[in-house]
């Protein structure tokens, strides 16, 4: 099988990068749309859980008053949906049904439908500009998010959809960062540029670049550290990364995403925060929905900053990243039926 990436010579020269794969992945083995959500579902069990649980504790009167409309609130904030969503909900809920009878399953329902609409606004796919080629794509992130590993799901779900791309291995600071990216690459069928080590990120994302351009990649996904024990040095970093990448393309990057861990919850709001004010962040994809209780977290972060959510993942495989949508996360959250 040939290696997709590009190694270096003994001579420390970058080797000629592999001929671009113009095949998308066999469509076979593309999951259906049915499948992904009984995968999601499943991922986000421990999340839906706890709410499920904590509603069946709680509505144990036939009639809504307002000793439990306090308690769906704290639950609701408990579950990190954030406390500006969890009053505006709980506000909803009292104005259609104060002291008129109420089930478990109808406030599941009604939660399903109001989480969605606070979601809506900031549902948007990721979408590929064809004339800029290739597209740069930047991805962020604290390490340890799962951002190289969403780097390799993204250029598989790239390729799924026929665009020519290439990854550029730009967190030279970890040595295993760059070979996780490799194994990755070579997964999704993604020529990775590499280097040493140690090496200058902007240099090699010069380079990527370059490679990228003369193989006519569709698009290019750079990995970048997330050493925020530095942040100083972490913004140079990207502000070199930026300069350089200007002095090809004026326009590029074209996409800043920033990857969070669902797991870290409310960490997740200062991340962004950081991370927006050094990368101008452009987007969110949101990452290990299946490890936590936690997902709520995603209500939050998307209320408090406006930014577009462009997709979930919920499992390790290539396939467990998807575009997100916010009807179908919001009943998965909840534990909700299909409208």
């Amino acid at each position: 099988m040939r290696l997709p990436w590009n190694r270096k010579k003994d001579g420390g020269e970058a080797a000629t990068p592999a001929p671009l794969e113009t095949e998308a992945p066999n469509a076979a083995a593309q999951p259906e749309s049915r499948g992904w959500l009984a995968r999601m579902r499943e991922g986000m069990g421990r999340s839906a859980s706890a709410i499920s649980s904590g509603l069946t504790g709680i509505f144990t009167k036939a009639k809504l008053d307002s000793a439990t409309l306090e308690e769906l609130e704290d639950l609701l904030i408990q579950s990190d949906l954030g406390a500006d969503a969890a009053m505006e909900i709980c506000a909803e809920l009292a104005k259609e049904r104060l002291n008129k009878d109420i089930s478990a399953a109808e406030v599941r329902g009604f939660l399903a439908q109001r989480i969605a609409d606070i979601l809506a606004p900031y549902a948007t796919p990721l979408v590929i500009d064809k004339s800029r080629k290739p597209f740069v794509i930047l991805v962020t992130g604290v390490n340890g998010t799962g951002k190289t590993t969403t780097i390799g799901k993204l250029a598989h779900w790239l390729r799924s959809e026929g665009h020519k791309v290439m990854l550029a291995a730009g967190d030279t600071f970890r040595a295993a960062a760059i070979e996780q990216l490799q194994i990755w690459g070579e997964r999704a069928g993604a020529p990775v540029i590499a280097g040493q080590q140690g090496a200058d990120a902007s240099g090699l994302v010069y380079e990527a670049l370059s490679q990228a351009r003369a193989a006519g990649a569709d698009v290019l996904l750079i990995d970048t550290a997330g050493r925020l024990q530095n942040k100083t040095g972490l913004m140079e970093e990207l502000r070199k990364i930026n300069r350089v990448l200007a002095k090809q393309d004026e326009t590029a990057p074209h996409a800043v995403l920033l990857v969070l861990d669902a797991t870290t919850g409310q960490n997740v709001l200062s991340q962004i925060e950081v991370f927006r004010d050094m990368a101008r962040v452009s987007g969110l994809i949101m990452t290990k929905l299946d490890g936590t209780a936690r997902g709520g977290i995603l209500v939050a972060a998307a209320r408090k900053f406006g930014l577009p959510v462009h997709a979930i993942g919920v499992g390790e495989g290539l396939q467990d990243l998807r575009p997100f949508d916010a009807g179908q996360f919001a009943r998965a959250l909840t534990g909700a039926g299909e409208p």
